[in-house]
């Protein structure tokens, strides 16, 4: 193959992106805190050659658990599992800027990264949620801006660290005696606004340099965070006019600071309904949706809108005015709010287009159709791939690999096999240099 390439994860949301997916005959209700369910998931993404597993995480419990499971475990230890049970395939978790400190989240990606080999991928997120506020003492979400300035600093000091050990500092000569050569293990000395980090990290460097940095956010300050430092951006559209001014947008700005516009790997989110027939994923689609509760489907848009759930009328288009809350994921609301007023849906046709409660685009249909749909966005530049939601886990994405991407491989749009070892190597992205090798280069000048 030659060419433009794409890329494809799967966000393993337990058993599956629909609410109702565990009450299927098929699946196993008690899925997500099974290690056995997480370990086939990736061994099928990895049999279809998909570039990573995902697994999205918020240090609470911010949903209905009386209607669904949620993601429960910690996911870089749940990683860490994947890891001894796969060979190839990525390994991405989200890790909050808000609630965790620098230094640890640093050690504990570049562990992960260790001992998969290069694998592993960690997923930016500010964390706008009041639960897990509370669960760290404070009385909520802190607001969006000073959460992004934070997130900023932290991401920019965890790099760093990352670079802390130049490639060759580890020598481990038995005749010589020479373990690591210190004078390549770097301190940060880090100062900054909110954090003071002396470094530096307690572990070398991966075969991919340092983790893949990935971020979610299509706010102003998501975006401008996403230029400055991810190597990957996970980002909602749903239409491939969102997606192409999306995709333009984060490229011009990285662009401003110094980066190539083709340095970012833009994936929006894409749940998929798989049938052999229309009318068979229509029926399946409907099989999932009335397993909905629409109590559970209110709840869930009310929390995204930041409104009390008595507002929404389900035959009735969506309250005005709605104002963008300060503390809001504000990706998930504006692009909410995006779809029901082009679509000009009242909220139980809102909820429905949301496969209750999922946000992202929902695509139905053969797998002709879905390949159809994915190339017509990696085309046209609205995507540089797709993190996969399938409907139901793991025979969601088992339909996929199976039917979808064989369709895709004989279009020549995605890999026959993988090329490289890395988590680097499959996303097409460059292993960078420790920055204080550069220095210490121009030192010795």
């Amino acid at each position: 193959m030659s060419g433009r390439q794409l890329h494809l994860n799967v966000n393993v949301l337990h058993a599956g992106v629909y609410p109702s997916a565990w009450r299927l005959p098929q699946s196993q209700p008690d899925a997500f805190l099974d290690l056995d369910h997480f370990v086939r998931v990736a061994r099928v993404a990895e049999r279809g050659k998909l570039d990573a597993v995902f697994l999205a995480d918020t240090p609470a419990i911010n949903d209905r658990i009386d209607h669904r499971p949620f993601n429960a475990l910690e996911p870089t230890v749940l990683l860490a599992a994947l890891a001894t049970a796969t060979r190839h395939v990525g390994l991405v978790a989200t890790a909050s800027t808000t609630y965790n400190e620098p230094f640890n989240l640093a050690r504990r990606f570049a562990s992960l990264d260790l001992v998969s080999r290069g694998r592993a991928g960690w997923n930016v997120v500010t964390t706008a949620d009041a639960a897990a506020g509370r669960n760290f003492g404070f009385a909520g979400a802190s607001e969006h801006g000073a959460r992004y300035a934070r997130a900023r600093e932290f991401t920019d000091l965890v790099h760093a660290l990352w670079d802390s050990w130049e490639d060759d500092a580890f020598i481990g000569d038995k005749a010589s005696g020479r373990f690591i050569d210190t004078a390549k293990v770097h301190a940060v000395e880090h100062r900054g606004a909110h954090y003071a980090v002396a470094g530096p990290l307690t572990v070398p460097r991966s075969a991919q340099g340092r983790p893949v940095t990935f971020q979610a956010g299509g706010s102003e300050d998501g975006r401008e965070l996403a230029a400055a430092t991810a190597d990957a951006v996970f980002s909602l559209a749903q239409t491939i006019e969102d997606g192409t001014a999306y995709a333009r947008d984060l490229r011009a700005r990285a662009a401003r600071y110094g980066r190539r516009p083709d340095a970012l790997v833009i994936l929006p989110g894409l749940a998929t309904v798989i049938g052999a027939t229309e009318a068979e994923a229509r029926r399946r689609q409907d099989e999932l949706w009335d397993l909905v509760p629409v109590e559970y489907s209110l709840a869930r848009l009310a929390g995204t809108l930041r409104l009390d759930p008595s507002r929404l009328e389900l035959d009735k288009p969506l309250p005005e005015p709605l104002p963008l809350p300060p503390d809001a994921n504000h990706t998930m609301f504006l692009g909410t709010l995006a779809l029901a007023r082009r679509d000009r849906l009242t909220v139980r046709q809102l909820l429905r287009a949301l496969g209750g409660g999922v946000g992202h685009r929902i695509v139905v249909g053969t797998p002709e159709a879905i390949a159809d749909d994915i190339e017509a966005w990696f085309r046209a530049g609205a995507a540089d791939g797709f993190n996969l939601m399938p409907d139901v886990l793991p025979d969601g994405l088992e339909t996929f690999v199976d039917a979808v991407v064989p369709i895709l491989q004989r279009r020549g749009l995605f890999r026959r096999d993988y090329t490289g070892a890395t988590l680097r190597d499959h996303l097409g992205l460059p292993r960078p240099a420790s920055r204080f090798a550069a220095t210490d280069a121009a030192a010795s000048a």
